[in-house]
């Protein structure tokens, strides 16, 4: 397995200034084996280190992190995936602290 991507991006928020984490691991085939996407406001959140968001697939399973809660979520492919990651943090970036 190799990392393929490791970024970090600052983005403005209504409640103040986020950042957005991206981190994929690609399998010997070129898909997706792990992943990492978080979104990170500590204007808008506290808990979990300031994690308003985040998807990932570490301790086995799919699962969504959000402002300190752990649900699993139906996996379908890392592209929808992204897509509903950015369509969340869209909304969540017009929330007032």
């Amino acid at each position: 397995m190799r990392k393929v991507i490791d970024e970090i991006n600052s983005l403005r928020c209504t409640a103040g200034p986020g950042v957005i984490r991206e981190e994929i691991w690609e399998d010997e085939a070129g898909k997706v084996a792990r992943y990492n996407l978080t979104f990170i406001n500590h204007f808008l959140t506290q808990v979990d280190n300031g994690r308003v968001l985040g998807y990932d697939n570490s301790h086995g399973y799919h699962h969504r992190h959000f402002k300190g809660a752990v649900e699993p979520f139906r996996f379908e492919s890392y592209e929808v995936l992204l897509d509903r990651f950015l369509h969340e943090v869209r909304v969540l970036r017009k929330e007032k602290s």
